[in-house]
């Protein structure tokens, strides 16, 4: 279950105006709250990097919370979810026009887009595939699963791909592919969390082809068909990650340990799947801090060994 928010949507409109550093050291404790991955990875970029990361998964998060919570407290239905997202995404488009409203989230987005090009097409596309969440319950084949993980993962990676730096576009290909690497492994992750809500990810003809029945996914059965399907699908994200890997030497050197770190810890997950057998059922899969340290120095040789 997610946390509630501390700050109602409603508080877009106020009418005191927002320090910058104010508006940072928010976006900075949201994203500490809620992608802390991210966030013990992201004290290897310089500070001005930093931040801006910190508004772009603040804004992320913040909608997807907007979402997730209504959905599971059941006191708002998902035309109201759509409406008050809404209300944000016209509150982002406006500071792309220039006219910035006073919450900390859409402050701090001002300053980020002074300093990087980030696409104003791209928190359309994120605010389209969290807005999926309200309609969608089941994806029939995988291409459909792979475009809701563009849209809630990889445009978050090309996002802050314009924040990090890159010296090639082909960068851009390979954040899209760990964005689906990401959202992969939050699925495999997530298999028993989201039965309890009455969602299956796992492609429909996947299922199928496994012999997987959906009623066991939804009455928390492991069965063999069940672990067998992970299993490859755990391969198949695998494969995301390696090509993703092939995009770290092309961006600026001083991103590189941070993407690298964000890369090897969420594949940690992967490998406590693998531990406990490929059981989704047995419980939520998480890596310790004291794993995400120890990911350091071996993330260092591989960025230098890439250079």
């Amino acid at each position: 279950m997610k946390r509630p928010l501390n700050h109602h949507p409603a508080s877009i409109d106020e009418s005191i105006r927002i320090d910058t550093a104010v508006a940072y050291e928010y976006c900075r404790r949201l994203t500490f709250t809620h992608a802390k991955t991210f966030y013990f990875a992201s004290h290897f970029i310089p500070g001005r990097k930093r931040n801006a990361c910190y508004a772009v998964y603040a804004f992320c998060r913040y909608i997807d919370d907007l979402v997730d919570v209504a959905m599971e407290s059941g006191d708002v239905t998902p035309a109201d979810a759509r409406r008050i997202v809404g209300h944000w995404n016209s509150a982002i488009q406006n500071v792309y026009n220039g006219h910035a409203a006073n919450h900390p989230i859409v402050v701090a987005w001002e300053d980020t887009l002074r300093q990087f090009s980030i696409p104003r097409n791209l928190p359309e596309e994120l605010i389209e595939g969290v807005l999926m969440d309200t309609t969608v319950t089941r994806f029939r084949t995988f291409d459909e699963l792979r475009t809701y993980c563009y849209k809630v993962a990889s445009v978050v990676g090309l996002m802050t791909s314009e924040i990090f730096g890159y010296t090639s576009p082909n960068a851009l290909e390979r954040a899209v592919d760990l964005g689906i690497a990401m959202q992969l492994t939050n699925i495999i992750r997530d298999v028993r969390e989201d039965a309890v809500l009455g969602r299956i990810y796992l492609p429909q003809t996947d299922l199928e082809r496994f012999g997987v029945d959906e009623a066991d996914i939804l009455a928390l059965r492991q069965t063999p068909q069940l672990t067998e399907l992970i299993k490859e699908l755990v391969r198949t994200t695998e494969s995301y990650y390696e090509q993703a890997d092939l995009g770290i030497p092309l961006l600026e050197k001083d991103s590189r340990l941070t993407v690298t770190l964000m890369s090897s810890n969420y594949r940690k997950i992967l490998d406590e799947v693998r531990r406990r057998d490929f059981n989704v059922m047995q419980g939520r899969v998480s890596t310790s801090l004291a794993k995400k340290l120890m990911s350091i120095p071996a993330s260092w040789y591989k960025v230098q060994r890439g250079r």
